[in-house]
């Protein structure tokens, strides 16, 4: 394994610095975002055949419940932007904790794939319950896919950028 890839020593931790916010959370949310994304356009779109207006209309049924459906283009655009606005507030919870706890620096991998399971599950099991928007049924395959799909593409990223905006303030 390359030195570069392996955990930080308990002494390096120390030496990084704070990770940037601005770097963190709005490369966090724009790299999630798309990655995210592109994840359920290919999943959702391309394996299950749901249509790519209707996966975006369906994160606007969070605030506009059933109507989404029903408002063409701007409802997809609504949908696109609150998906983008979820996963900048994702990357800025991630931010804020490893403030506090730095292990989410030195051990930013695990702690990244962990963090995105624990998103896919707050998103699916608080803050989709708790909106407008209709819950599906319960499908094993869909959700361990979107779970790892998440590990991999909205936590590792994260934690991935959180390090290195406190490798790169720590050289500044």
């Amino acid at each position: 394994m390359s030195e570069n890839a392996s955990a930080y020593s308990d002494a390096d931790v120390s030496t990084l610095e704070r990770p940037r916010a601005f770097d963190t959370i709005l490369y966090g949310g724009l790299a999630v975002g798309i990655l995210d994304g592109l994840f359920a356009l290919i999943y959702y779109g391309l394996i299950l055949g749901a249509r790519p207006m209707r996966i975006f209309q369906s994160v606007a049924s969070g605030l506009l419940g059933k109507a989404s459906y029903e408002g063409g283009m701007p409802t997809f655009l609504l949908g696109v932007l609150l998906h983008f606005v979820v996963a900048t507030c994702i990357a800025a919870v991630y931010y804020a904790v490893s403030l506090k706890l730095p292990v989410l620096i030195r051990h930013a991998v695990l702690c990244g794939l962990i963090y995105g399971m624990i998103a896919y599950l707050g998103m699916n099991y608080v803050v989709i319950p708790l909106s407008a928007a209709k819950s599906g049924t319960f499908s094993l395959p869909v959700f361990l896919t979107g779970l790892i799909g998440h590990a991999l593409l909205v936590g590792l990223p994260i934690a991935l950028l959180t390090r290195r905006s406190a490798e790169a303030n720590k050289r500044d």
